[in-house]
């Protein structure tokens, strides 16, 4: 008698877990586009733009602009945390030997730096009655305002992100040998920074040294860096930290600011001038900065949470994302050339309007100046992205089939 045979149970399968899109990956567990991160840089290089428009404009007794300049004095120490957490974070998520990361690097910031250092030097030798023709007085400018990120006043940005890159492996050092002590870490970072800080604004004599260079140099931001690593290394939390505690960080950030304004009206009211009391190199900035770098991040991601792919408003952030760097390369020299001299601009619009004024005439000059050089053979030296006319830029702009 034939039994019949057994049949094999079927084997249960796993259930496939669905993935959540988290602050830094997709459903799908790709790395997401950090859309807060575009606008915080938005934000910060808009503040650029005021420092240097304000500075050039506002009256020395003008109380309010010169407050507002305080204020706006943030922008250096938020551009190397900005830079430090966009560094760490990138190389985390792409990991690969310095001798290929640096070459790209230094193409992208070094060139565009040497190619404006050109225009800046060379532009003001032209304009000089004294210099003009001074071929060795030329070159020695030059070279003297490579070395020390002095060709123009804006340049050393890119001296100190120059050194970070050179640092980087340093820094990933630093981060990942300090895993479960980071706290730590920010808090001796910040007591050194605050000592730094203190000693350049309070005791003048301490930092003679360094002849005036203090902003040039690294360790005049330890904290800034540090800290912007620090948060890349924990990137996920410290966005998803940002979303829960959003409202938080937007009243530190009035709080903080409403402080910082009260040092400046105490120095003011202890002898110091309208400007000299918002130095950015002095530790109520260094604080401020720290809650300028959450608040504009908290700003960016409710934006992020809520963007509509290919929305009016989305299109304009990609868009000043991607030109905000060529725009913070040119807008000096729009600002030299709407004031030079005696200037028309100065004679027809009163203070304290200028000041305005010259802001909004510098923004939509550069945006005009940044987005021809974009189209031209010349975009990576002046603007620091590839040229919009390559080939390779038009295929990626190209529809997918």
């Amino acid at each position: 008698m034939t039994g019949v045979q057994p049949q094999p149970q079927a084997q249960p399968q796993p259930q496939v877990q669905p993935q959540v899109q988290t602050p830094t990956r997709t459903a799908a567990g790709k790395p997401r586009h950090l859309y807060e991160v575009d606008v915080l840089r938005i934000l910060t290089f808009a503040c650029v733009i005021g420092v240097h428009t304000t500075s050039h404009t506002a009256a020395s007794d003008d109380v309010g602009l010169n407050a507002l300049l305080a204020l706006l004095h943030f922008t250096r120490l938020v551009f190397f945390s900005l830079t430090a957490f966009v560094l760490v974070y990138s190389y985390t998520l792409r990991p690969r030997p310095m001798a290929q990361f640096w070459p790209k690097r230094f193409l992208l910031v070094g060139v565009p730096y040497l190619a404006w250092s050109f225009v800046y030097v060379g532009s003001s030798w032209l304009l000089s009655s004294t210099r003009r023709g001074d071929v060795p007085d030329l070159v020695r400018t030059l070279a003297e305002g490579i070395v020390t990120g002095s060709s123009w006043y804006h340049l050393y940005f890119l001296l100190v992100t120059m050194q970070v890159y050179l640092l980087l492996p340093v820094i990933v050092w630093l981060v990942r040998k300090t895993r479960g002590h980071h706290v730590t870490t920010l808090v001796v970072a910040l007591v050194v920074q605050l000592v730094v800080f203190a000693g350049y604004k309070y005791f003048p004599a301490s930092d003679a040294w360094l002849h005036g260079y203090q902003k040039q140099f690294f360790f005049s931001y330890v904290f800034f860096i540090v800290s912007g690593a620090i948060a890349a290394d924990h990137a996920d939390a410290f966005l998803r930290f940002i979303r829960v505690h959003r409202r938080a960080a937007l009243w530190a950030f009035a709080g903080v600011g409403a402080l910082t304004l009260g040092v400046w009206a105490l120095q003011v009211a202890l002898g110091q001038s309208l400007y000299a009391a918002g130095t950015p190199l002095q530790p109520i900035e260094a604080v401020w900065s720290t809650a300028v770098f959450v608040g504009f991040l908290a700003i960016g991601a409710r934006w992020a949470d809520r963007r509509r792919p290919g929305s009016p408003v989305a299109r304009f952030v990609d868009y000043a994302s991607d030109r905000s760097f060529g725009i913070f390369l040119s807008h000096p020299f729009l600002i030299w050339i709407l004031l030079y001299g005696d200037s028309w601009l100065e004679a027809v619009v009163p203070r304290p309007w200028l000041t305005l004024v010259t802001y909004l005439l510098v923004v939509v000059l550069s945006v005009a100046v940044t987005e021809v050089f974009r189209w031209t053979p010349l975009s990576v030296p002046l603007t620091g992205r590839p040229s919009l006319a390559s080939r390779a830029q038009r295929r990626a702009r190209s529809p997918q089939r």
